[in-house]
């Protein structure tokens, strides 16, 4: 087996791993917030964080796509100064973008919170954000350095410790904050993460001051100007982010306002909310944690090989990663399917998240496809593409709840989000096989393994359903005999050999 393959195997593993750990605890996490602050108190931090993330979208997104390709392709060519360089550069402008976004949220508060968000309780929790967002564009920076690097240890341990100060904050927090209602309790959750970032941050700089003793002295001057290579690379990346989180903003604030429309009092619309941005959906994305760092660590991969002529290895690369996406997100999309209320008891205790996790579940493959196919287009230079398929799809959802939400409810919002999820995905997907020439089998990638999935999933429950067992054991017998009958099947009918892992 090749080194480089070699090291992406292993730099695929340890962001897997991580991803779970992290996955792992932030379950257990959200399980204990949702019973300290409530299904309520879940919908106004997701209102919150929703413009938090606005305002990082902006600071660090599309640069930290741009460092990795800088930073990877001087590296190729051995100018380990210029690749310095195009960091610190990056650096400068990332955190002159987290400044600008700090002030006007701080100074807007108030505003936000009355007239956006519609409930002034988050104006103090909002302000206290504003100040994480410096150490995440640094911090964004040094990680997309260090993917460059093709080193994904240093990154993987400051989520790990961001995720351990967070909890330990919120939790030396929560128990005076949660007496004082939502509004306090909002504010120690924020007061939790502010710091985290902070932890996570100084973790990575130090790691970067070390890794840079190691580069070799040789420095060329750079053959572009940054600013410019960011506006070619960044920008689209950052503004379809910016926009997009703009967006979902918005439809984070329209949802409640028209689940209300329908009927529901302002405290139900909010609950509900949370349980589904809050609690299901974070549910459905646990499992993804392998495609998330192949994702990831695709970007270098494909901007190598585009910029090394390599179109052979452009397709090979797409196909295999179109093909594993498939194939393993449907036994997962009909385990949660079938299993959805015994996992949502035993997750959240909570037999509505199960209802919700049951309607969503069918959708699972297409986030984690075009989870995927963002990685790869972004690699190859398309990050318009991905950018105006964003739009596209953030407005014709905005106009979707505010014409379905009023008439038809929760259901609504889960119907706009299958045509939301079917439309990004196949845009994505049709662009990707343009531009890498990659073909997808169909039959075997897709028809096949669904329709064993869909016929050992209903042979499956049929047998459990009637055993009276604990929620814990029905969901691990129901997880192995799919996981088992599935690979079973995938290798008699060649839906996935040994030479397609390889």
């Amino acid at each position: 087996m090749r080194k480089s393959k070699v090291i992406f195997i292993k730099n695929a593993l340890v962001l897997t791993v991580t991803g779970l750990i992290i996955r792992f605890i932030g379950m257990f996490f959200r399980i204990w917030l949702a019973g300290a602050v409530g299904a309520e108190g879940i919908g106004l931090y997701s209102q919150i964080f929703s413009f938090y993330v606005l305002a990082s979208a902006f600071a660090s997104t599309g640069i930290n796509t741009a460092v990795t390709r800088l930073v990877s392709e001087e590296l190729a060519r051995g100018n380990s100064g210029g690749a310095l360089k195009a960091l610190f550069r990056c650096i400068a402008v990332s955190l002159t973008v987290a400044g600008a976004s700090m002030v006007a949220i701080y100074l807007g508060a108030d505003h936000i919170a009355k007239f956006f968000i519609g409930d002034v309780r988050s104006a103090s929790a909002l302000k206290i954000l504003t100040t994480s967002l410096p150490f995440m564009a640094v911090s964004s920076c040094i990680k997309g350095y260090f993917i460059a690097r093709k080193k994904t240890s240093p990154s993987s341990v400051s989520q790990i410790l961001e995720q351990g100060v967070r909890i330990g904050i919120i939790a030396a927090l929560l128990g005076r904050g949660a007496k004082l209602g939502i509004e306090a309790s909002c504010r120690s959750v924020i007061i939790g993460d502010c710091i985290a970032e902070g932890c996570s941050c100084a973790y990575v700089w130090l790691c970067f001051i070390f890794d840079k003793k190691r580069l070799t002295k040789k420095s060329e001057p750079l053959g572009y100007s940054v600013l410019s290579q960011l506006k070619h690379i960044a920008l689209p990346i950052t503004v379809g982010r910016y926009l997009n989180s703009m967006l979902r903003t918005a439809e984070n604030v329209l949802v409640p306002r028209k689940l209300e429309a329908f009927g529901m009092s302002a405290s139900d619309a909010l609950s509900v909310f949370g349980i589904i941005k809050g609690m299901a959906l974070p549910l459905l994305f646990f499992p993804a944690s392998f495609l998330n760092a192949m994702s990831t660590l695709l970007i270098p991969e494909m901007s190598e090989a585009m910029a090394s002529g390599k179109k052979y290895k452009v397709k090979y690369t797409a196909e295999k990663s179109i093909h594993i996406t498939l194939v393993s997100s449907l036994p997962i999309a009909v385990v949660f399917f079938f299993a959805a209320e015994p996992i949502s008891i035993l997750v959240y205790n909570d037999l509505q998240v199960g209802g919700i996790v049951r309607m969503l579940a069918p959708i699972v493959p297409l986030m984690y496809l075009d989870s995927v196919c963002d990685g790869l287009l972004k690699g190859l230079d398309e990050q318009f593409s991905v950018f105006r398929n964003a739009m596209l799809d953030s407005l014709g959802r905005l106009g979707l709840i505010m014409i379905i939400l009023p008439r038809y409810s929760v259901a609504g919002f889960v119907g706009i989000m299958y045509l939301s999820n079917a439309f990004t995905c196949l845009m994505n997907l049709f662009r990707l096989k343009k531009v890498s020439g990659a073909e997808v089998k169909w039959y075997r990638w897709l028809f096949l393994p669904l329709v064993f999935s869909l016929l050992m999933g209903n042979i499956v429950s049929l047998i459990l359903k009637p055993i009276a067992v604990h929620k814990l054991v029905y969901t691990c017998i129901f997880s192995l005999i799919m996981a088992v009958s599935y690979v079973v099947f995938v290798v008699k009918f060649k839906c996935l050999t040994v030479d397609d892992l390889r």
